[in-house]
């Protein structure tokens, strides 16, 4: 099974969609929601590429590869984003994109 080579990365991708749909919600309650916007952009668009990259892994993708390239880059964004605000919703977004980065980033080079 194809998947099971990818467990620790698809693991990773799961946690992080689940941390950046959290703080994109948490962030829309903030005071200053407009503080957030790029925050919250960054969630959403993080979240759809970790399912994405999580679901081609699960299946053999041929293009796992590429899109986990891209979800890496993708985490990194969104960690250095949240990782400006002190929020905790942020700081435990900006952990779990930075782990599924990591991740990531050894399985495109696997």
């Amino acid at each position: 099974m194809a998947h099971q080579k990818f467990n620790a990365c698809i693991e990773a991708c799961n946690a992080c969609a689940v941390a950046c749909n959290h703080c994109a919600t948490s962030c829309l309650h903030e005071q200053d929601v407009k503080m957030m916007a790029r925050c919250i952009a960054l969630d959403m668009d993080c979240a759809q590429i970790c399912a994405l990259a999580a679901a081609a892994m699960a299946r053999g993708s041929e293009h796992s590869k590429a899109i986990c390239a891209l979800c890496a880059d993708i985490c990194k964004s969104c960690s250095d984003e949240c990782a400006k605000h002190t929020m905790e919703h942020c700081q435990a977004c900006a952990k779990a994109c930075l782990k599924c980065a990591e991740e990531c980033r050894k399985m495109s080079a696997a």
